[in-house]
């Protein structure tokens, strides 16, 4: 009766502890807001790969997407951010509608990692670190 009363126990407590915390925003951090660039220096550069993020927006060389929401889960080096997002494709002539996640994991105060899944992350720098809103 004992061992039953045990089991029964560690089957109802054993799913809330291996449980993440996962907190949802309805919108992509402030301290991220801005535009990002995958290599120092070429901010100015038009040719080079750009991002901006905003509260509902991502802006790609690729694709414009609105912020559906936002999760946030623990991290190592701060919390990691994963957005859903409602994306239209940036290139060519047709108005294609996709939905898309977009993880935002910091790296230090003006360098974040981007990207779909946690294989492809790129690293980005801030270009201007004066924008309202940056991790001082």
């Amino acid at each position: 009766m004992r061992r039953r009363a045990v089991t029964a126990l560690i089957v109802v407590l054993a799913p809330h502890v291996a449980a993440a915390h996962v907190v949802r925003h309805s919108s992509i951090p402030q301290a991220y807001w801005g535009t990002w660039t995958a290599g120092a220096g070429t901010c100015g550069d038009a040719k080079k790969a750009a991002i901006v993020l905003s509260a509902k927006a991502y802006v790609s060389p690729t694709a414009s997407c609105t912020v559906d929401y936002v999760s946030e889960t623990a991290g190592a080096q701060g919390p990691i951010y994963s957005a859903r997002l409602q994306c239209s494709d940036a290139t060519g002539g047709t108005q294609r509608k996709s939905v898309a996640n977009l993880i935002i994991r910091p790296d230090s105060v003006d360098r974040i990692s981007v990207g779909s899944n946690f294989d492809s992350l790129t690293a980005y720098e801030r270009c201007s670190p004066s924008v309202p809103g940056t991790k001082q």
